[in-house]
């Protein structure tokens, strides 16, 4: 990393601002996606009968089409987040997205809302009204594609955060920071990742400090431990590891995390260990809702 980078690496605490940035057009926020790939992300989630990492691309895909839509306006799409999505699997960590996408990491909300790979007609279930349920068909943007093979090199992947995140950070020194949303369900196979994510959490823009979520996807039915503020509650040593790689929530979200799980107290960890469908489909949620939208 350059020492000429404005982007500052340690940063004095009491010089933070406490993540409360305006959201604009000239100060975007970045939301980066990161996707295990790994083999082991094909077994299958007993409940619905798809593959983990079908399941995590369905969400995905939704999260980026709601956000699409968060930033919709009579004008079109403004560029109030840019968006990124890096895969690792199979000794090789690249962008998540394909098509006209594919070219580079980061990309303005509007870029993303404009490219999608293709639109599929899928079928949901809704209220008729009258006390029944109806089918009805509905358009869903795809721009992720589910890929199951070889390894985890999740210490390859959080140094391909760091590159992209200090040029960002680099460009827009004024914006809410980063957030980091990690997905995996296994261990890393190059190595301990920690050290690189310590100093990825130390990667800012004036506002604060990038962020750092970890979702553990799992398939068993035992209960996720959702947002825990000790590393004791955490069941082993991976999951324990997995702790100290996450940010704490910061003050902006704690208020909509508290809506999901009421019991969310002050200096929780942006971790979901072991999350079944329901956990995954929140922390996305969750995760997303950096405010102060201008």
């Amino acid at each position: 990393m350059a020492p000429d980078k404005r982007c500052q690496y340690l940063i004095e605490k009491e010089k933070i601002m406490p993540y409360d940035a305006e959201i604009s057009r000239n100060n975007p926020s970045c939301f980066l996606f990161l996707i295990d790939q790994s083999g082991s992300m094909d077994e299958k989630i007993p409940a619905i009968g798809k593959s983990k990492a079908q399941f995590v691309a369905d969400v995905l895909n939704k999260t980026l089409y709601q956000l699409t839509i968060r930033c919709g306006r009579a004008d079109g799409v403004r560029n109030y987040f840019e968006i990124g999505v890096l895969v690792y699997g199979d000794n090789t960590v690249r962008s998540g997205f394909g098509g006209e996408l594919s070219g580079s990491v980061i990309h303005p909300i509007s870029a993303v809302a404009d490219h999608p790979l293709r639109v599929e007609e899928r079928i949901k279930t809704v209220d008729d009204g009258a006390g029944g349920f109806i089918k009805q068909g509905t358009k869903f943007p795809i721009w992720f594609e589910p890929v199951m093979s070889g390894n985890t090199p999740m210490c390859a992947v959080f140094r391909q955060v760091a590159e992209v995140l200090v040029d960002w950070c680099d460009r827009h020194p004024d914006s809410y920071p980063p957030i980091i949303i990690h997905v995996t369900d296994g261990q890393s196979t190059d190595g301990d990742p920690e050290l690189i994510t310590d100093q990825v959490k130390l990667i800012a823009t004036h506002n604060g400090d990038c962020l750092v979520f970890n979702l553990h996807v799992d398939t068993s039915d035992v209960e996720p431990v959702v947002f825990p503020v000790t590393e004791s509650a955490l069941p082993d040593q991976f999951g324990k590891m997995l702790f100290r790689m996450s940010s704490p929530i910061p003050p902006n979200l704690l208020p909509v995390a508290r809506d999901y799980y009421a019991g969310t107290a002050d200096g929780a960890r942006f971790l979901a260990y072991k999350a079944g469908i329901e956990a995954i489909v929140d922390f996305f949620v969750i995760g997303t809702r950096a405010s102060n939208l201008r």
